[in-house]
């Protein structure tokens, strides 16, 4: 039976035939674009084979889904899924049956609010070669929502690389821009999905153009937009050269060019314009590419395009970005994306050196063993078995609390007794999951380069580093490694607050009980009992972010929503320092737990300021808006060796208990943010030998910043901070005066830039756009002949920032005013000092 393409259109009930081509296959005789499309042409099969937990590290990718809310993460992540034979049908946010989002609250609410990890092979084991083995894929779907950026911040850094999806109606939109720089800190290279191109008003071109002007990146445009008129049918592969249409469920089949010149006779020569200008591009920023272009200009090989795309992405600055087109919701452009994650994005052994920290020092990780090796210790094993970082917790109905991490360092088994660098203790996992969204599989142990879940871990909090020693665990950890750790997001000040009172003190354990494992699973949700009031009070990110939390406490802690009053959501303002303080010295002489002594230490306070950051010491610790610097200065021809203490145990004492003194400021029992806190521990005056326990130097930090707090208070030198927000909105015409009247006036903001939607393509943030290619959309030549519509409403946008509180319901205002039609985008903002008017209000009792 000869070898033939597969007929266009096929569906499922020729699938036997299907896989009667891939069987006669011969790899070497068949045209590569043949080859192609043949396997894309296989009808996934839905299938529940074993997972392989021992993938080579090189076969390993470590990505994440990353966007604005509503740009079809989930959506595209469960047509990936189901492409890869991991699911039997395609949820839809819609109908509420999506596998990443598994909560109640995700399929009523239809966003994401959890990350969710989900692994899968691609590509599917039915369609590989003989000899050729699929990847191992482990997904996280991340929340769009900015109230949940923490949750995504969190989980970017343990990621080797990531999908950006971008909604081709809305373009760039400004928590894109958010997301994306967060990507940027962690060197993560990225991938561009242009997604939604079946929509009206989808424009490839300006999302193209948007990417470079606002995420400031080169767009090499992989595939454009496949238009039968004005519908978009499928992709053309400018590398490969071949046209890929898509049935309902996302078959491909083989693009006829004869076809292609009929339907559509510009779209080969568009095609050949975007594959020699792609070529150009990577001609200019590589040698061994120039060569073969001068060869061959726009007909280098597909291979050498492919891996000069790879070259320039892999050091993650986004200088370059792969650009892919689709519209996963019609099943359009997934199967192709899965391959550039395969070609394009690293494996974990691709990535930087893994960079710890020692207290306050960084050092790459292999030096750090080495130097060990050198200075004899351990030489018989290696100093460090296995090293991991947990980058998310969840408390599981059925298996309690469990711990994701990343291993980055030999693996992690059952019988493993892990220090935690934070707590310094150990902790030892009951059991070990490989986690997709709510499936679980159990395994003995998780490699080097995997990312897994473990059950048991009594204090293991998100950012705490895990690390496994040779030999049976002693009561601490070598003294050369206790403190190691991989670096921590800080978790950023809580904006929102709402009050609780039980009405019971049953009720309020139990709450008090629920607390703390929320907090657990989630550090950006804080919680803390009034001093005054004796109510509990849970702070968080914004509205959401906190009706999302309540709605947790109730259903899946099952506490009785009639069991206490539950105050409205409110703004969390702070506390800050408006001049220096004096020194205060305290001593803390009490007994802790029935154990005497006592220790001391002098602490200042200064309002922090530019300079603060710019001359940040080694010492100096950047916390919850605080910058704090904590000296230990050494006795005459000391060595700090020789201290009769641990200096680095007795640094994180210190900061212990300054952070416990800024959590609540003197004026309103607020945090207490801007502040330059500087403490002194005299080894000669300030430390009392082991009467000077751990406790014990806490306190004598908490006390001293908060008799520093209590003196500026005193002195009328303690002002009120208040969250702003950084908004904007898109409006017709008409609205926009009474909209900027509204803002400035009544909801003390300020506007500063009315602009078009198209006015942001002007600034090219250092590329130079006129040299960005990107294809025509179908309706360009249309509007042009038809010229301006008649009755169209004329959009701008207003950009500005106002306090959050005038915000938080400030979407059904303008609904009043702009008759509904228009969007409110609204991004953390700065704390500003709060004068005149609204201060003597908030003195006067109001929030």
């Amino acid at each position: 039976m000869p070898l033939t393409a597969p007929p266009r259109g096929c569906r499922s009930g020729q699938s036997a035939q299907l896989l009667g081509f891939l069987g006669l296959q011969a790899p070497r005789r068949v045209p590569f674009r043949t080859q192609v499309l043949l396997r894309y042409s296989v009808v996934r099969k839905a299938h529940t084979e074993h997972l392989p937990h021992d993938t080579k590290t090189d076969s390993i990718r470590n990505i994440g889904i990353i966007a604005h809310v509503d740009a079809g993460k989930t959506t595209t992540t469960e047509r990936m899924l189901y492409h890869s034979g991991r699911t039997r049908h395609i949820g839809n946010v819609d109908h509420g049956n999506t596998t990443t989002d598994f909560l109640p609250m995700e399929r009523e609410r239809g966003i994401t609010i959890q990350s969710a990890a989900i692994t899968f092979l691609w590509p599917p084991k039915s369609t590989t070669s003989p000899g050729q083995e699929p990847k191992t894929i482990n997904l996280i779907d991340t929340p769009g929502h900015q109230d949940f950026r923490y949750e995504v911040d969190r989980c970017l850094p343990i990621l080797d690389g990531a999908v950006c999806i971008l909604d081709s109606v809305k373009g760039v939109e400004t928590h894109t821009e958010r997301v994306w720089q967060s990507a940027q800190l962690s060197k993560i290279p990225r991938l561009i999905f242009v997604n939604k191109l079946d929509r009206d008003g989808a424009s490839f071109k300006r999302s193209v153009m948007e990417a470079a002007a606002r995420l400031k990146t080169w767009p090499l445009l992989c595939q454009i937009p496949w238009w039968n008129k004005d519908e978009f049918v499928g992709v053309i592969d400018v590398i490969n050269e071949v046209g890929i249409r898509f049935s309902s469920t996302g078959v491909m089949t083989h693009a006829n060019w004869d076809n292609i010149a009929k339907d559509s006779p510009d779209l080969q020569a568009e095609m050949d314009t975007a594959r020699l200008r792609l070529v150009e591009i990577l001609s200019e920023h590589d040698d061994a590419i120039m060569e073969e272009f001068l060869e061959h200009e726009k007909d280098v090989p597909a291979a050498s395009i492919k891996r000069t795309i790879r070259k320039l992405i892999m050091d993650g600055e986004a200088r370059f970005s792969p650009v892919f087109a689709g519209a996963s919701l019609r099943n359009i452009g997934v199967q192709p994306l899965l391959d550039a994650v395969i070609d394009y994005l690293p494996d974990p052994s691709d990535r930087p050196e893994l960079e710890v920290l020692v207290g306050t020092k960084t050092y790459k990780f292999a030096k750090l063993l080495q130097t060990a090796a050198k200075t004899g210790q351990h030489t018989a094993q290696p100093p460090i078995v296995s090293l991991s970082h947990v980058f998310k917790v969840v408390d599981d109905p059925r298996r309690g609390m469990m711990s994701f991490a990343r291993v980055y360092h030999g693996a992690i088994t059952k019988s493993s007794h892990m220090w935690n660098s934070q707590i310094h203790g150990y902790e030892k996992a009951q059991g070990m999951i490989h986690v997709s969204a709510n499936d679980y599989h159990d395994v003995q142990h998780i490699n080097t380069g995997h990312i897994g879940a473990m059950t048991g871990l009594k204090s293991a909090r998100t950012g705490d580093t895990l690390i496994t020693f040779p030999g049976h665990p002693g009561k601490t950890a070598p003294e050369a490694f206790r403190n190691v750790r991989i670096k921590a997001l800080d978790t950023p000040p809580a904006v929102a607050f709402i009050s609780i009172e039980p009405y019971s003190k049953t009720a309020g354990t139990q709450l008090e009980e629920a607390l703390r494992k929320l907090s657990r699973e989630d550090p950006s949700i804080r919680w803390s009992t009034d001093e005054k009031s004796g109510q509990l009070i849970l702070s968080g990110m914004g509205l959401l972010h906190l009706e999302i939390a309540k709605d947790r406490l109730t259903t899946h802690y099952r506490i009785d929503k009639n069991s206490a009053i539950w105050g409205d959501i409110e703004v969390e303002y702070s506390e800050c320092i408006l001049s220096s303080s004096k020194p205060q010295r305290a001593l803390f002489d009490r007994p802790l737990r029935d154990n005497a002594g006592k220790a001391a230490c002098t602490v200042s306070l200064d309002p922090l300021e530019a300079h603060h950051h710019e001359t940040l010491l080694e010492s100096s610790v950047e916390r919850n808006g605080n910058v704090i610097h904590i000296a230990i200065p050494l006795p005459d021809n000391a060595d700090i060796d020789r201290l009769p203490f641990d200096p680095e145990l007795v640094r994180q004492q210190l900061l212990n208990g300054a952070l416990a003194g800024l959590s609540r400021g003197p004026r309103r029992s607020a945090p207490v943010r801007r502040c330059h806190v500087d403490i002194t521990f005299d080894p000669e005056t300030d430390f009392f030998g082991q009467a000077s326990t751990s406790g014990h130097i806490t306190n004598a930090a908490l006390h001293a910043v908060r008799a520093a707090l209590k003196e500026a208070h005193a002195n009328g030198q303690v002002g009120i901070l208040e969250p702003f927000a950084n908004v904007q909105i898109e409006c017709p015409e008409e609205a926009s005066n009474a909209i900027q009247h509204d803002l400035a006036s009544a909801r003390g903001g300020q506007v500063t830039e009315v602009r078009k939607p198209d006015d942001d393509l002007g600034a090219d943030g250092g590329i130079d756009l006129s040299k960005v290619y990107a294809p025509p959309d179908p309706y360009d030549q249309i509007q042009s002949l038809r010229g301006p519509k008649k009755n169209t409403v004329r959009m701008l946008q207003i950009v500005g920032k106002a306090p959050l509180k005038e915000m938080m319901k400030y979407d059904s205002q303008l609904r009043s005013m702009t008759g509904g039609r228009h969007s409110l985008q609204l991004d953390p903002g700065p704390l500003e000092l709060v004068t005149g008017p609204r201060e003597k209000a908030l003195e006067n009792g109001g929030q």
